[in-house]
Protein backbone atom coordinates (compact mmCIF):
# COMPACT_ATOMS: atom_id res chain seq x y z
CA UNK A 1 0.00 0.00 0.00
CA UNK A 2 1.42 3.51 -0.79
CA UNK A 3 2.06 5.76 1.65
CA UNK A 4 2.16 9.55 1.53
CA UNK A 5 5.76 10.71 3.39
CA UNK A 6 7.35 13.16 1.46
CA UNK A 7 10.93 11.79 1.70
CA UNK A 8 12.28 7.99 2.55
CA UNK A 9 13.08 7.96 6.37
CA UNK A 10 15.89 5.19 6.63
CA UNK A 11 19.01 7.50 6.28
CA UNK A 12 17.38 10.32 7.72
CA UNK A 13 18.61 9.66 11.52
CA UNK A 14 21.53 8.16 10.37
CA UNK A 15 23.94 10.77 8.59
CA UNK A 16 24.09 8.83 5.50
CA UNK A 17 23.02 9.90 1.92
CA UNK A 18 20.14 12.90 1.28
CA UNK A 19 16.91 11.09 1.37
CA UNK A 20 15.53 11.12 -1.31
CA UNK A 21 12.76 13.31 -2.35
CA UNK A 22 9.01 11.95 -3.45
CA UNK A 23 9.55 13.22 -7.39
CA UNK A 24 13.16 11.63 -6.96
CA UNK A 25 11.18 8.49 -5.77
CA UNK A 26 8.24 8.53 -8.33
CA UNK A 27 11.13 9.23 -11.46
CA UNK A 28 13.21 6.47 -10.53
CA UNK A 29 9.54 4.44 -10.34
CA UNK A 30 8.95 5.49 -13.73
CA UNK A 31 11.86 4.84 -14.74
CA UNK A 32 11.80 1.12 -13.37
CA UNK A 33 8.35 0.65 -14.91
CA UNK A 34 10.02 1.82 -18.15
CA UNK A 35 12.36 -0.79 -18.19
CA UNK A 36 10.23 -3.73 -17.77
CA UNK A 37 7.03 -2.76 -19.34
CA UNK A 38 7.30 0.16 -22.22
CA UNK A 39 5.72 3.26 -22.29
CA UNK A 40 2.63 2.31 -23.48
CA UNK A 41 2.29 -0.78 -20.66
CA UNK A 42 3.13 1.45 -17.92
CA UNK A 43 0.56 2.95 -15.55
CA UNK A 44 0.44 5.71 -13.09
CA UNK A 45 -1.02 3.24 -9.95
CA UNK A 46 1.98 0.64 -10.89
CA UNK A 47 4.45 3.81 -10.97
CA UNK A 48 2.86 5.15 -7.64
CA UNK A 49 2.63 1.49 -5.94
CA UNK A 50 6.59 0.87 -7.40
CA UNK A 51 7.42 4.32 -5.13
CA UNK A 52 5.64 3.72 -2.38
CA UNK A 53 3.17 6.60 -2.86
CA UNK A 54 -0.34 7.26 -3.32
CA UNK A 55 -2.00 8.19 -6.55
CA UNK A 56 -2.95 11.79 -4.99
CA UNK A 57 0.40 11.90 -3.98
CA UNK A 58 1.91 11.20 -7.29
CA UNK A 59 -0.47 13.82 -9.14
CA UNK A 60 0.74 16.55 -6.79
CA UNK A 61 3.73 16.09 -8.38
CA UNK A 62 3.22 14.94 -12.17
CA UNK A 63 -0.46 15.86 -13.88
CA UNK A 64 -0.47 13.72 -15.88
CA UNK A 65 1.15 10.18 -17.34
CA UNK A 66 3.00 11.60 -20.16
CA UNK A 67 5.00 14.57 -18.43
CA UNK A 68 5.76 11.75 -15.58
CA UNK A 69 7.14 9.50 -17.93
CA UNK A 70 8.75 12.34 -20.01
CA UNK A 71 10.57 13.07 -16.87
CA UNK A 72 12.12 9.66 -16.53
CA UNK A 73 13.46 9.67 -20.18
CA UNK A 74 15.27 13.02 -19.96
CA UNK A 75 16.57 11.55 -17.13
CA UNK A 76 17.32 8.51 -18.66
CA UNK A 77 18.64 10.27 -21.26
CA UNK A 78 21.06 12.24 -20.08
CA UNK A 79 22.61 9.47 -18.07
CA UNK A 80 23.34 7.43 -21.63
CA UNK A 81 24.87 10.37 -22.90
CA UNK A 82 26.65 11.11 -20.10
CA UNK A 83 28.02 7.97 -19.49
CA UNK A 84 28.73 7.59 -23.43
CA UNK A 85 31.16 10.77 -23.33
CA UNK A 86 33.17 9.62 -20.09
CA UNK A 87 33.27 6.23 -22.08
CA UNK A 88 34.34 7.77 -25.04
CA UNK A 89 36.80 10.34 -23.42
CA UNK A 90 38.51 7.39 -22.01
CA UNK A 91 39.95 6.24 -25.31
CA UNK A 92 41.72 7.74 -28.37
CA UNK A 93 41.00 7.49 -31.65
CA UNK A 94 38.00 7.66 -33.53
CA UNK A 95 37.78 3.78 -34.20
CA UNK A 96 38.24 2.93 -30.56
CA UNK A 97 35.14 5.65 -30.04
CA UNK A 98 33.04 3.66 -32.32
CA UNK A 99 33.24 0.18 -31.08
CA UNK A 100 32.96 1.42 -27.68
CA UNK A 101 29.80 3.84 -28.35
CA UNK A 102 28.50 0.66 -30.40
CA UNK A 103 28.93 -1.76 -27.40
CA UNK A 104 27.34 1.37 -25.46
CA UNK A 105 24.30 1.34 -27.50
CA UNK A 106 24.28 -2.49 -27.19
CA UNK A 107 24.40 -2.66 -23.57
CA UNK A 108 20.60 -1.87 -22.62
CA UNK A 109 20.05 -4.11 -19.51
CA UNK A 110 23.47 -2.97 -18.30
CA UNK A 111 23.29 1.07 -19.39
CA UNK A 112 19.75 2.50 -17.95
CA UNK A 113 20.27 5.17 -20.37
CA UNK A 114 20.53 3.26 -23.52
CA UNK A 115 16.80 2.31 -22.96
CA UNK A 116 16.33 5.60 -24.11
CA UNK A 117 17.52 4.59 -27.93
CA UNK A 118 15.10 1.52 -27.40
CA UNK A 119 11.99 3.49 -26.67
CA UNK A 120 12.32 5.84 -29.79
CA UNK A 121 12.18 3.17 -31.94
CA UNK A 122 9.87 0.66 -30.47
CA UNK A 123 7.06 3.21 -29.74
CA UNK A 124 7.58 6.40 -31.77
CA UNK A 125 4.55 7.74 -31.18
CA UNK A 126 4.30 7.29 -27.39
CA UNK A 127 7.84 8.88 -27.16
CA UNK A 128 6.82 11.82 -28.72
CA UNK A 129 3.47 12.03 -27.12
CA UNK A 130 5.72 12.36 -23.50
CA UNK A 131 8.52 14.38 -24.34
CA UNK A 132 8.19 16.02 -27.98
CA UNK A 133 10.84 13.94 -29.27
CA UNK A 134 10.46 11.22 -31.64
CA UNK A 135 12.57 9.15 -33.77
CA UNK A 136 12.81 12.13 -36.38
CA UNK A 137 14.73 13.93 -33.65
CA UNK A 138 17.04 10.68 -32.70
CA UNK A 139 20.09 11.08 -35.28
CA UNK A 140 20.37 14.63 -35.05
CA UNK A 141 20.85 13.82 -31.71
CA UNK A 142 23.47 11.43 -32.17
CA UNK A 143 25.18 13.14 -34.79
CA UNK A 144 25.51 16.13 -32.25
CA UNK A 145 27.12 13.68 -29.81
CA UNK A 146 29.48 12.98 -32.34
CA UNK A 147 30.55 16.41 -33.87
CA UNK A 148 33.34 16.71 -31.24
CA UNK A 149 35.10 13.68 -31.60
CA UNK A 150 34.80 14.04 -35.62
CA UNK A 151 36.57 17.38 -35.51
CA UNK A 152 39.22 15.92 -32.72
CA UNK A 153 39.48 12.79 -35.68
CA UNK A 154 40.31 15.84 -37.87
CA UNK A 155 42.71 17.62 -35.53
CA UNK A 156 44.65 14.51 -34.97
CA UNK A 157 45.65 13.72 -38.44
CA UNK A 158 42.90 10.42 -38.39
CA UNK A 159 40.58 11.18 -41.24
CA UNK A 160 40.59 14.03 -43.85
CA UNK A 161 41.78 17.64 -43.24
CA UNK A 162 38.71 18.76 -45.11
CA UNK A 163 36.25 16.34 -43.43
CA UNK A 164 32.81 17.99 -43.08
CA UNK A 165 32.51 16.83 -39.68
CA UNK A 166 28.88 17.78 -39.14
CA UNK A 167 27.81 15.62 -42.48
CA UNK A 168 30.53 13.07 -41.21
CA UNK A 169 29.24 12.51 -37.50
CA UNK A 170 25.33 12.00 -39.32
CA UNK A 171 26.68 9.34 -41.40
CA UNK A 172 28.35 8.07 -38.12
CA UNK A 173 25.67 8.47 -36.45
CA UNK A 174 23.15 6.47 -39.08
CA UNK A 175 25.77 3.78 -38.88
CA UNK A 176 25.61 3.59 -35.40
CA UNK A 177 22.17 2.67 -35.28
CA UNK A 178 22.42 -0.07 -37.71
CA UNK A 179 25.44 -1.92 -36.35
CA UNK A 180 23.86 -1.49 -32.49
CA UNK A 181 20.41 -2.63 -33.98
CA UNK A 182 20.90 -4.80 -36.71
CA UNK A 183 23.08 -8.23 -36.56
CA UNK A 184 24.73 -9.35 -39.66
CA UNK A 185 27.37 -11.87 -40.81
CA UNK A 186 30.42 -10.38 -40.98
CA UNK A 187 30.78 -8.47 -38.02
CA UNK A 188 30.52 -9.69 -34.33
CA UNK A 189 28.60 -6.60 -32.86
CA UNK A 190 29.05 -7.95 -29.60
CA UNK A 191 32.72 -8.69 -29.92
CA UNK A 192 34.86 -5.33 -29.36
CA UNK A 193 37.63 -6.63 -31.69
CA UNK A 194 35.64 -7.73 -34.43
CA UNK A 195 33.77 -3.89 -34.48
CA UNK A 196 37.02 -2.46 -33.90
CA UNK A 197 38.44 -3.86 -37.30
CA UNK A 198 35.04 -2.83 -39.17
CA UNK A 199 35.28 1.15 -37.73
CA UNK A 200 38.83 0.62 -39.31
CA UNK A 201 38.67 -0.70 -42.22
CA UNK A 202 34.96 1.04 -43.71
CA UNK A 203 34.63 3.76 -41.49
CA UNK A 204 37.31 5.55 -40.59
CA UNK A 205 39.74 4.30 -44.09
CA UNK A 206 36.07 6.20 -45.66
CA UNK A 207 36.82 9.08 -43.96
CA UNK A 208 40.39 9.85 -44.90
CA UNK A 209 39.43 9.92 -48.51
CA UNK A 210 39.51 13.36 -50.11
CA UNK A 211 35.98 14.05 -49.41
CA UNK A 212 34.54 13.91 -53.23
CA UNK A 213 32.19 16.50 -54.71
Amino acid sequence: MGTDSPTDPTTAATGGPRPRSVRERLIDAAEQCLTVKGIRATTVSEVAEVAGVSRGWLYRHFPDKAELLGAAIVRLNEAFWTESRTRLDAVTGLDQRIAVGVALARRESETPGALVLKLRQEEPEAFTACVGLGVRGLIPEIAAFWVPYVQAAVDDGEIHPDTDCAEAAEWIARIMMSLATVPGEQCDLDDHASVLRHARRYIVAGLRAEPAN
